[in-house]
């Protein structure tokens, strides 16, 4: 059975990327009359038949449109404080997009160990593993945000923070809230998970939370890294909302 390409193709316009032509003349020595598949990241497969590849250009014609189904419902956010590692935050990402998943920030929090993403290269890894994974939309990716604007931006649907805080010290929990977040999680509702650095939230950033309509969760007994915490949420929204 011949392997089908996969190439990110944003702009549908009849030529690739400069990188993804790239690798499809210089690496996968592609030519004139092979076939590929373009994946657009806004939920779009294309079978193309490639017309010209001469240096770090690739041209191509569009053979037939397949618009895909989304693997699941709603629309899932993951918030993050970056580790002081970014190898780490790079697993993440690239784990992540490969079980599904919709946005990732990343949070300015008060026990950070780092301030600078290179959004960049983190794209790059979202791309790459849209690809391999035959995903039909990119992740969406925002730059670091301090933890107080982000919380107070308006957002719809369910929004939770996980943080290793006993009840005693936060502020008494209303009707909904608390438990392990995959038990509270709503299929079809858009959701955010604030996932926190190594040394946790500040008290204060969790009740802060609270008070802007967050609720707190639990990812279980184990304790986390937080990528690890991070990729564990993931799975659990994914798990609610997938599509049989």
């Amino acid at each position: 059975m011949k392997e089908e390409r996969f190439f990110y193709a944003p702009l549908i316009n009849g030529e690739l990327p400069q990188e993804e032509a790239h690798h499809a003349v210089k690496v996968l020595r592609l030519g004139v009359g092979d076939e590929m598949w373009l994946m657009d990241g806004c939920g779009t497969f294309y079978r193309a038949t490639i017309t010209a590849a001469t240096g770090h250009r690739c041209l191509y014609h569009i053979e037939e449109t397949l618009p895909q189904q989304p693997a699941w419902q709603g629309h899932l956010h993951l918030a993050m404080a970056p580790t002081k590692l970014m190898d780490r935050v790079e697993w993440f990402a690239e784990k992540a997009t490969e079980i599904g998943f919709d946005e990732l920030s990343f949070l300015d929090c008060q026990f950070c160990e780092r301030r600078v993403v290179k959004e960049e290269r983190i794209d790059k890894i979202l791309i790459s593993a849209m690809k391999q994974s035959h995903k039909e939309y990119k992740p969406q990716l925002n730059g670091m945000k301090k933890f107080r604007d982000f919380i107070k931006q308006e957002r719809e649907g369910d929004k939770f923070i996980c943080h290793c805080y006993d009840d005693k010290s936060l502020p008494p929990r209303g009707e909904v809230g608390g438990g392990l977040l995959f038990d509270v999680l709503r299929p079809g509702v858009p959701t955010t998970v604030l996932i926190g650095p190594e040394g946790d939230f500040s008290i204060d950033e969790v009740k802060l939370a609270l008070q802007n309509g967050y609720q707190s969760v639990s990812l279980g007994r184990s304790r986390l890294r937080t990528e690890t915490a991070a990729l564990v949420a993931v799975h659990m929204m994914q798990l609610k909302n997938a599509l049989p």
